[in-house]
């Protein structure tokens, strides 16, 4: 392994350190879960973490990721009061703990978790067995509920290499999981499989699959449309050509960010450096 590599490596332990420990000492108590109307039998749940994706109906409610542990009393309060049914399915869009805290609370209830084979493999190395998904694919799936075709189809290795879409045909909405994003530059989790190349393969699989009027629920922010997908894509692609001669040059990741190729993003995304660094790193920048 290169030196490069190694502190890479190290870089993203700490920055899973600090994250735990970050979640260890957050204050749930203040927290609100907010619900939202999308379209048809969809909505979603705001409150801290990625979005949770709900489609209720008779025959019951499909979850789309659950946020945090502690939250776990107030989320199901939420959907009790739009929905009295079972919760038959919950599906994990990725690893992360933000869509999957809540995933032992779920499974001790009998709800069944399901996610693609390589969330499992992930989850399994860190939660305990009760978290687990008990049904995972590797294809497609459609789960036929509430007069609904909820459709999950897997990504290519984007934010993290477990990423899912998961289309409700009839509503015509779309739960994008953190492969799209409205509040932030995307996060390339490369420890966790995410890539570059995938991401924008993935947001192009987006973006294929919607059409004019269909409505997305983003991992993090508000609901949007195909042409804010659009948007979300071509600002990777334009940072990704002004980072790619600067590469060829030699240039060091400092004397990249120094270049402020995200300028024209960074009062809407925020802070870029996560971001530029993956794109750096993946591009072949070798200069810490």
């Amino acid at each position: 392994m290169s030196p490069f590599k190694c502190i890479t490596s190290l870089a993203g332990c700490a920055s899973l350190l600090a994250a735990t420990s970050a979640l260890a000492q957050q204050d749930f108590s203040q927290v609100t879960i907010t619900p939202h109307h999308v379209a048809g039998s969809v909505y979603y749940l705001e409150g801290s973490g990625g979005n949770i994706g709900l489609s209720i109906g008779e025959d019951g409610v499909v979850m789309i990721d659950d946020q945090y542990a502690p939250l776990t009393d107030r989320i199901i309060a939420a959907i009790r009061e739009l929905n009295d049914g079972e919760i038959r399915f919950l599906i994990n869009t990725h690893v992360h703990g933000d869509h999957t805290g809540g995933n032992e609370n779920m499974g001790k209830m009998g709800i069944q978790i399901l996610a693609r084979d390589k969330v499992r493999v992930r989850l399994s190395a860190q939660s305990p067995a009760a978290a687990l998904p008990i049904l995972t694919y590797s294809e497609a799936i459609t789960i036929f509920l509430n007069g609904e075709e909820v459709y999950a189809f897997p990504a290519p290795p984007a934010h993290t290499d477990g990423d899912s879409f998961i289309l409700f045909r009839d509503a015509d909405v779309i739960h994008s999981g953190d492969v799209f994003r409205t509040t932030a530059f995307p996060v390339i989790d490369t420890n966790n499989g995410g890539t570059l190349d995938g991401t924008l393969q993935a947001l192009g699989l987006l973006i294929g699959s919607c059409g004019p009027d269909t409505k997305i629920v983003p991992g993090h922010g508000s609901v949007s449309s195909r042409e804010d997908v659009i948007g979300f894509r071509d600002m990777i692609l334009d940072v990704r050509a002004k980072v790619v001669p600067l590469v060829e040059q030699g240039m060091t990741y400092d004397q990249v960010a120094a270049t402020n190729p995200t300028a024209s993003y960074n009062d809407r995304y925020g802070n870029p450096e996560r971001f530029l660094r993956a794109v750096y790193t993946e591009l072949g920048g070798t200069g810490i």
